[in-house]
Formats: structure tokens, C-alpha cells, sequence
């Protein structure tokens, strides 16, 4: 039986549908370039939203576990993905034993999170020594410029790349490295700014930028070290020691 797809809501990145394919693959990027760190290794997504990532995952890890609190989702990602061990989860207080897996999984998520610095103590908890976390984030600088407060509803602290390496450094981790994702050369520049003018106006979809952006594809989107503040999303992996 097919899984009923999850409400477009904003909060999170549905695939699947033509409007919402360029912050699809945006993110399907950061995965597919982080999936290496999760060969053979037992997995925590932790906020694993649709589950598309921790599906993901789990064709290379020996074991994804997917926590998510929202029971809807949660559901969802139960039915929609079996290779995925799901559970309903407040990310606050994992629901998993001490040293328990190799890898935690973090993306899209933590800019949605008041105490992210009890989130990622949390993880550095679960985590085995060695263990590595991965975290990607928009990046304040260039997500919300010039704001105080993230532009997004959902986000309730947005960071820049110095605040997140000083975030996760706080929180007993050593950062391994810190990339930045943006777009190749296939990509208009343009192309987020006209996306947010259709979705604020009354006008629909003009049938060229739909067509742009249902073309988009993971492998238009590049991850590199070169400024960083410059970059659309953070893309950080660290160390338990």
C-alpha cells in the first residue's frame, strides 16, 4: 500500500511535488554528499521529517533509526519507508541509551530548535566515542539578511557559519569540517527570489520558472569550504572525541 503523501505545510521539504522540487533537491544534495559517513554505521536521524533522508541513509548505513515529534509524521515515515526503524520522539531528551550509535544526522532541523545547545548535548550523549555528527542549516546570513529574527515562521534561531562552529564546539564536539552548499552553474541566482515572489502573489506559477525548477536536480548544487558566509546552507560534520 502506497503512503499518502504529507501535507505541504512549510515546515518541512515534501518530494514529489513539481513546486516544491528546487528545496527538495537543495536538500537531497546535502544527503547524498554526507551518506559517506554513514557506510556500515548505525544511524540517528534525528528530526527525520518525510523521512526521504533517512530512507536515504539507510541504503548505506547497517541500521537508521528516525526520530520525529510530530505523530502525524512520524505515521508517515513508518509507512512510507520500512527499511527505516521510526520512532515518536521529543529531540530535547532522545529516546535512545547512552553510546548507542555511530552517526547522528541533523539536517534542516536544528534552526527550528530552542535550546539547540541541549540538542546537540543530547547527541554528543548517544553518540559512541568516535562517533560523528552531521548538521546543515541555512546559513542567517544569507537565509534572513540583514534580520534579527529568521524570516522563515517555523525557524526560531538561524546561524551563520561562526556561530554554528562556536555552537557545536560548546557543546564538546571537535568539527571535523564546515562546507558550505550553493548553487553550481546550472542554477539561475535568481531562481529563490522569483520562487518567493510567485508563492507571495496571486498570479500562479508562470510555466517557464515552473519548468526551471521542476528541472532542478541534486547534482546541480555544490558543497565547498570557499566563503562560507556567502553560502545558502551550513554543512558541518564534527567528532565525539
Amino acid at each position: 500500500m502506497t503512503a499518502e503523501p504529507l501535507p505541504l505545510t512549510g515546515e518541512r521539504t515534501v518530494p514529489g511535488i513539481p513546486e516544491e522540487n528546487y528545496w527538495f533537491r537543495r536538500h537531497e544534495a546535502a544527503y547524498l554528499a554526507l551518506a559517506r559517513h554513514c557506510t556500515g554505521a548505525t544511524v540517528l536521524e534525528a528530526g527525520c521529517g518525510e523521512g526521504y533522508g533517512a530512507d536515504l541513509l539507510a541504503g548505506v548505513a547497517a541500521r537508521v533509526v528516525a526520530v520525529d515529534y510530530d505523530q502525524l509524521t512520524a505515521a508517515h515515515v513508518r509507512r512510507a519507508y520500512p527499511r527505516v526503524h521510526t520512532v515518536r520522539g521529543n529531540l530535547a531528551t532522545l529516546p535512545l541509551a547512552d553510546e548507542s550509535v555511530d552517526v547522528v544526522a541533523n539536517l534542516q532541523v536544528i534552526e527550528h530548535l530552542w535550546d539547540q545547545h541541549g540538542f546537540l548535548v543530547e547527541c554528543r550523549r548517544v553518540l559512541r566515542p568516535g562517533g560523528r555528527l552531521l548538521v546543515t542549516t541555512p546559513n542567517r546570513i544569507t537565509f534572513s539578511p540583514g534580520r534579527d529574527t529568521p524570516l522563515n515562521p517555523f525557524h526560531t534561531r538561524e546561524l551563520s557559519p561562526s556561530e554554528l562552529d562556536s555552537l557545536v564546539r560548546g557543546a564538546g564536539f571537535e568539527v571535523e569540517s564546515l562546507q558550505g552548499l550553493r548553487h553550481g552553474p546550472g542554477i539561475s541566482d535568481t531562481i529563490i527570489e522569483r520562487q518567493v515572489a510567485v508563492v507571495l502573489g496571486d498570479d500562479g506559477w508562470p510555466d517557464d520558472l515552473l519548468t526551471e525548477v521542476k528541472a532542478v536536480a541534486a547534482e546541480d548544487f555544490v558543497i565547498t569550504g570557499d566563503d562560507l558566509d556567502g553560502s545558502l546552507d551550513l554543512v558541518a560534520v564534527a567528532v565525539k572525541p
